[in-house]
């Protein structure tokens, strides 16, 4: 019972006297548990719950939606890249190693606003599931896609409550930066196959992401070396083990979706090429079989029939075959003309 007890102040004093004061009454920042457990219903929800409601259902038909949620998620996503701008990384922050601003000034305070509206983001990215289940493109939603968005809304949420500002919100200004771009790619897929067929650059959304991740994990663990800012190492150290982690699920997924699938297609050309090559002579060469292949097959087959009819008619042909040749011929012969006539 006393190892609970001190358990419980020392959290107690870690939210309530080591926290940023400046967030502490925000939405959802008193305790992580209510983050939590929005997470795990989410992960619940479009892993069971959700394909179980749609199992006698059709498919929703949600373009219209669609169209309008990408779009707000594209002015969501540029309005907070630009808040990151302003709150530092294009206006005094050093990629080499910058502190938290914990101070009270206009834009130390514009910077932690900033950080907990893309920690509410998080939330609102978890439509793009739902919509995946509501449609039944439960193939969408993969391992991948839901550790990507169900941990998310976790993480952010130390930081926001410990260091809402500083070294480690270079991954929010990269992040919302690339979902500029991945959101205005689905608003346009969302527009029907008219559109669609300009979209050939999808996979290099994912190559930007894996990017992304590249230089997050450069950017964090540059202070194991030298943290001349006096920026929370451990913090810095959990956003690039996330970068690590994501970099990994993102690149097996490009393997699987993009190297693995070039390599059948370009088998598949292969293959084609050589029906196409094949059918191409046959077209612009000979258009049909000569007549003589044609009789001579025909012939082949008459003749192969005539002896298959005989002997399913005369079975003793067969036991006395190699005594009877001149014979049997004969007989094949008479049923051959007989047929004919």
């Amino acid at each position: 019972m006393e190892y609970l007890t001190l358990f419980y102040d020392g959290w107690r004093d870690l939210m309530d006297n080591k926290s940023d004061p400046r967030t502490r009454d925000y939405p959802l920042m008193s305790s992580p548990f209510p983050t939590i457990a929005i997470s795990l219903t989410y992960a619940y929800f479009v892993k069971v719950l959700g394909p179980k409601l749609m199992e006698n259902r059709k498919p929703f038909e949600l373009r219209k939606v669609l169209i309008v949620y990408n779009a707000a998620q594209v002015v969501f996503s540029a309005w907070l890249f630009y808040e990151s701008c302003i709150g530092g990384w294009l206006n005094g922050y050093s990629l080499r190693c910058e502190p938290v601003d914990y101070s009270y000034s206009p834009k130390a305070l514009r910077t932690a606003a900033g950080c907990w509206w893309y920690y509410f983001s998080k939330f609102t990215e978890f439509f793009d599931t739902f919509f995946f289940v509501m449609r039944k493109r439960y193939d969408q939603v993969s391992t991948l896609h839901v550790i990507h968005h169900g941990i998310m809304p976790v993480s952010v949420w130390w930081g926001v409550k410990f260091t809402p500002g500083g070294h480690s919100t270079f991954f929010g200004f990269l992040n919302t930066f690339v979902h500029i771009f991945m959101y205005a790619y689905y608003m346009l897929a969302a527009m029907g196959p008219k559109v669609q067929r300009y979209l050939w650059w999808k996979k290099y959304l994912t190559v930007l992401q894996m990017i992304q991740f590249v230089l997050v994990m450069v950017h964090s663990f540059q202070l194991f070396f030298k943290n001349d800012c006096n920026y929370p190492i451990g913090f810095a150290y959990f956003i690039g083990a996330h970068a690590v982690m994501f970099y990994f699920l993102f690149s097996n997924f490009y393997k699987r979706a993009y190297v693995k699938r070039d390599g059948k297609d370009k088998s598949a050309v292969k293959a084609n090429g050589h029906a196409n090559g094949a059918i191409k002579a046959h077209k612009d060469g000979d258009v049909a079989p000569r007549n003589g292949e044609i009789n001579g097959n025909i012939n082949k087959f008459q003749n192969t029939f005539s002896k298959f009819t005989t002997e399913m008619c005369n079975p003793a042909l067969n036991s006395n075959s190699n005594s009877n040749s001149n014979s049997n011929t004969t007989r094949q012969r008479v049923l051959v003309n007989a047929g004919n006539k």
